[in-house]
C-alpha cells in the first residue's frame, strides 16, 4: 500500500490587508497533525499560501518526502496557478518559497469548495481564523 499524506491547507484575514492566520491539517496514517500561525499585517492571500509553505516545511522537517502528498485547498487562483501554470503576479517571494520546498516531492494538488461540508478543510478554516484572532487581539 503507498503512504499517502492529506494536507489541508486554509487561510483567513480579519480585513484585507490585515490580520491574518493560516491553519493546516495533516493526515498521517491514523494521527491528525494541526498546525496554524499568523501575521500582523497581510493579505488572505499570502495566508493561504503560507499554510501551503508550513505544510511542506512539516514534510521535510519529518523526512516524510518519499510519501505520496495531496495537498488540498479551497483557493482556486493557488491550486490552478499551481496545476495550470497560471501566471504569477503578486507574493513571488512566498511563490518561490513554495518552488523550493516542493522540489523533487511527489505532490497531487487539489481543489475543494470553501465552507462546505469536508470536515478537514473546516478545520483548517478554523485553525486559520483562530490565529488570525489571536494576532488581532
Amino acid at each position: 500500500m503507498e503512504n499517502i499524506l492529506k494536507i489541508y491547507t486554509d487561510g483567513s484575514c480579519l480585513g484585507n490587508p490585515g490580520p491574518g492566520g493560516w491553519g493546516v491539517v495533516i493526515l498521517h496514517g491514523d494521527k491528525e497533525i494541526y498546525l496554524k500561525g499568523g501575521a500582523k499585517d497581510t493579505t488572505n492571500k499570502r495566508m493561504e499560501m503560507m499554510a501551503i509553505i508550513n505544510a511542506l516545511k512539516y514534510v521535510h522537517d519529518n523526512e516524510l518526502s518519499l510519501y505520496t502528498i495531496e495537498i488540498y485547498s479551497d483557493s482556486n487562483l493557488l491550486m490552478q496557478s499551481l496545476i495550470q501554470g497560471w501566471k504569477r503576479k503578486a507574493n513571488l517571494d512566498l511563490w518561490k518559497k513554495i518552488d523550493d520546498l516542493r522540489g523533487w516531492l511527489n505532490i497531487k494538488w487539489i481543489w475543494v469548495k470553501a465552507h462546505a461540508s469536508n470536515k478537514y478543510n473546516n478545520m483548517a478554516d478554523q485553525l486559520a481564523v483562530a490565529a488570525s484572532t489571536k494576532i488581532k487581539g
